[in-house]
């Protein structure tokens, strides 16, 4: 006994036994479970749940069937490695934040964004969702080959006869044993399209498809940046793309400011993110966020961080990019199985091998329904013989003992074979009347017209293409829809303005130099009149400008130094009537050699636009918008200056105004602005004034019409005019004595011009000393403002309010 039990033990080596097992399991687990295959992109678990969902008869028009029957059905028939897993597949496939076309329809709670979990199987119902037909379609029709299932008493699909290019209109993700496969979803309609050019271009290359898919299109939306990780995973099969969150800046009730986040990257747990900014937030890592709420709806996606005044919005959100979730790499691995090998594939080749696998199923299909038809035929043939010898058959039939005999001489008197004979003897007396007679001629008629179809068909390779295309067109149709993913092509054009809210704003520029802005619905002549008359260094301060724009928009900053500043609205930040605001020179990096002299808001859309600028000594150049386009952060040259001269103002022109020209001892020019031709940015100009000994320009401005002008003395003293006094002159002369100086007036300070009665004149003096007045208040020769001692005018300003202010 002990001998014949010695025999049955055989000596092995336990490296190559470890080697040979650990290479079946690895092969199993690549094969049969993890990896999907490149046809139809699905993993054998997948396969079978749609498969066993068909089974039941569970279409998109059948009842919602119970999770727990769908289950027990392919766990039972086809999958038998645990009811999780199954239940697992089921809801992924349910879930419109994971599936970019989800292929269940699910009815309950299918887990959510939040990464909470699905409710127990028992509770949750499902059915197949209509794209899902397509994945399912024709496999009746021996398109696809069956294999028996683990215990060999049923037999299951190899693969579906997929119509909907699956692997990568839903992408797929998987780890095998040393090797993992990571595949974006796509969009139906780009991935139609490309397909439709391959199969016109055969050999169209990676690049070319790329003009009709831009890049992954993520259920979650969100937005790609940069296009050098798209293209590497196209062409190589491998790549790291970029996706951030999409969020955008909007202003809310008191000025405050709050980063509303709308998509978030694919993946991305929303609960686990919201936590890490709060994270963030208390541990002060970033400051300015005052509150963190999640606003999500059935409408969709909401996350609102409040931020506190004054608090710089955009800094915040590059802030958050780098530090969470809110931009995410997703590293793209196009592995799949070819043939049951393992490859990795680029976006060309994906696409190759789906097109040979339609092509394949359509063969197969036509094939089969050729057979079905030619079989069709065969019998509708033998009726016709019967409908055509009627009398002799019945005859024939009623002298026979039974249906064996009567088949047998059918047979041997009309040449029927065994199906025909059997056809006409299965036939219904309802058939012989003439309209039934016609329904078979007329049947076969048509069955003859499909079988030429279908063997043309088969012989011809450009018609089974052709059909191809029609199939995917009409799938694209049906179910295609809009891109959600945005794609930048690189960082750079990644800008934080881009997903600031449009929004009127008015920008605020004071005397001094301080800069705010103000949403254009809250802001009102109240607000305009309450700028803080306290500022550091207890220096006075009020409004010079008025700039109406949008929070996209830019403004364009000119200094004493003659350098031209481009500054960005939403850098400029949001305060309320009782805000200071932020000196231009620090927002725009100028040393304090240097001030701002003013600022204008161009309209990117009007092309005709100029800017005039004018220095004290009287040169005045204009110069087109365009010219300061694209300027670096350390700004460009806007005109040259000579020896002692600065430069006093800039206008926004276009081109059909008059300048005027104030000078310190009361003289004013008037001219058109069109006598000025646009210069490039280094000219220094040309004469716009004559001035006289010890005279400089002191204010200027462009308007049209006849408008009236405002000049103001050292001393308070104003006198206003109406334009028709000043008549237009030629540029370069003294122009026309407008006010009288003397040592108790003083020089003429500053002036402006008066459009409306409503507009705001507003003279700062020293020692917090501010007048605001209307123009309806002005007198025409005066005192405008009483100061006391040696003080003496700081600062007019000539504002039109905004349209739209009360």
């Amino acid at each position: 006994m002990a001998t014949a039990q010695q025999e049955k033990v055989y000596p092995i080596f336990i490296e190559e036994e470890m080697k040979d097992s650990y290479i079946d399991y690895s092969m199993s687990v690549i094969v049969s479970r993890a990896l999907p295959d490149v046809r139809d992109g699905l993993k054998p678990v997948h396969r079978r749940v749609l498969f066993g969902m068909r089974e039941l008869n569970l279409g998109p028009n059948a009842p919602y069937k119970k999770s727990a029957r769908i289950v027990g059905e392919v766990l039972g028939k086809y999958h038998p490695h645990g009811d999780a897993a199954v239940y697992e597949t089921l809801v992924r496939m349910a879930q419109d934040f994971s599936l970019r076309y989800p292929l269940v329809d699910g009815q309950g709670n299918f887990g959510s964004i939040d990464g909470d979990a699905p409710a127990a199987m028992r509770y949750t119902e499902a059915r197949l969702a209509p794209i899902a037909e397509e994945v399912l379609r024709d496999l009746d029709k021996d398109t696809v080959d069956f294999v028996p299932n683990f215990d060999e008493s049923l037999r299951e699909p190899s693969v579906l006869p997929s119509l909907l290019p699956n692997l990568l209109v839903n992408g797929a993700s998987g780890i095998a044993v040393g090797m993992a496969t990571n595949i974006p979803p796509h969009n139906l309609r780009e991935v139609v399209e490309a397909l439709l050019h391959l199969i016109d271009r055969p050999s169209a290359t990676v690049e070319e498809l790329m003009q009709f898919i831009q890049g992954p299109d993520f259920p979650t939306g969100a937005i790609i940046v940069g296009s050098e990780g798209i293209r590497e995973a196209y062409t190589t099969g491998r790549g790291r793309i970029i996706v951030r969150a999409r969020a955008s800046i909007e202003t809310q009730r008191g000025g405050r400011e709050s980063i509303v986040i709308s998509e978030i990257p694919y993946q991305v747990n929303k609960t686990t993110l919201i936590e890490a900014i709060a994270e963030l937030v208390r541990t002060r890592k970033v400051e300015g966020i005052s509150d963190v709420r999640d606003e999500s709806d059935r409408e969709g996606l909401r996350i609102v961080l409040e931020l506190r005044r004054e608090a710089p919005a955009k800094q915040i959100l590059e802030y958050l990019y780098r530090h969470t979730q809110m931009q995410s790499t997703f590293g793209v691995i196009m592995l799949a199985l070819v043939d049951g090998v393992p490859r990795v594939l680029d976006l060309r080749q994906l696409l190759q091998h789906f097109l040979e696998f339609r092509h394949e199923v359509v063969v197969r299909r036509t094939k089969f329904e050729l057979d079905k038809a030619e079989k069709r035929a065969h019998v509708l043939e033998g009726l016709k013989i019967a409908l055509d010898n009627l009398d002799a058959v019945i005859a024939l039939i009623r002298r026979s003992r039974d249906p064996e005999s009567a088949a047998a001489g059918l047979m041997k008197q009309f040449r029927l074979s065994e199906i025909q004979a059997q056809a006409i003897l299965d036939m219904r007396l309802q058939r012989l009347t003439s309209l039934e007679r016609k329904k078979i001629e007329e049947e076969y008629r048509q069955i003859l017209k499909k079988i030429a179809y279908l063997k043309s068909l088969l012989a011809s390779k450009a018609r089974r293409m052709q059909l191809i295309k029609e199939e995917l067109a009409e799938l694209r149709d049906r179910y295609g829809d809009r891109r959600r993913t945005e794609v930048v092509q690189s960082a750079a054009e990644f800008s934080i303005e881009e997903m600031v809210a449009e929004e009127a704003m008015v920008v605020v520029v004071s005397q001094r130099g301080f800069a705010k802005r103000m949403p254009g619905s809250a802001f009102t002549r109240e607000m305009a009149a309450a700028w803080p008359s306290i500022v550091p260094e207890g220096a006075d301060d009020a409004p010079a400008q008025f700039l109406t724009t949008g929070t996209q928009g830019h403004l364009l900053c000119f200094t004493s130094g003659g350098r031209c500043y481009s500054l960005k609205v939403v850098d400029i930040p949001v305060g309320g009537k009782l805000a200071q605001g932020k000196l231009l020179r620090h927002l725009l990096g100028v040393g304090k050699q240097e001030h701002v002299v003013g600022c204008v808001a161009p309209q990117d859309s009007d092309q005709k636009q100029s800017i005039v600028l004018v220095t004290a000594h009287g040169q005045v150049k204009r110069v087109a918008v365009a010219a300061f386009a694209g300027l670096r952060r350390s700004g460009a040259v806007a005109v040259s200056l000579r020896q002692g001269d600065e430069l006093l103002a800039a206008h926004l022109c276009q081109g059909n105004e008059h300048l005027f020209l104030l000078t310190a001892q009361g003289r004013v020019l008037r001219f058109p602005v069109a006598g000025v031709r646009e210069m490039g940015r280094g000219a220094t100009g040309v004469r716009g004034i004559s001035l006289g000994t010890d005279d400089v320009v002191v204010s200027s401005f462009l308007a049209t019409g006849e408008p009236q002008v405002l000049m103001v003395t050292e001393r308070g003293y104003a006198r206003v005019l109406k334009g028709k006094e000043i008549r237009p002159m030629n540029r370069a002369t003294k122009g026309v004595s407008a006010m009288k100086t003397s040592p108790r007036t003083g020089q003429v300070r500053a002036g402006g011009c008066i459009r409306e009665q409503t507009d705001l004149i507003v003279v700062r003096g020293e020692e917090n000393h501010v007048l605001w007045r209307t123009a309806a208040e002005l007198k025409q020769q005066g005192r405008l403002i009483d100061l006391k001692g040696e003080e003496r005018v700081q600062g007019v300003s000539v504002l039109s309010l905004p349209r739209g202010v009360a």
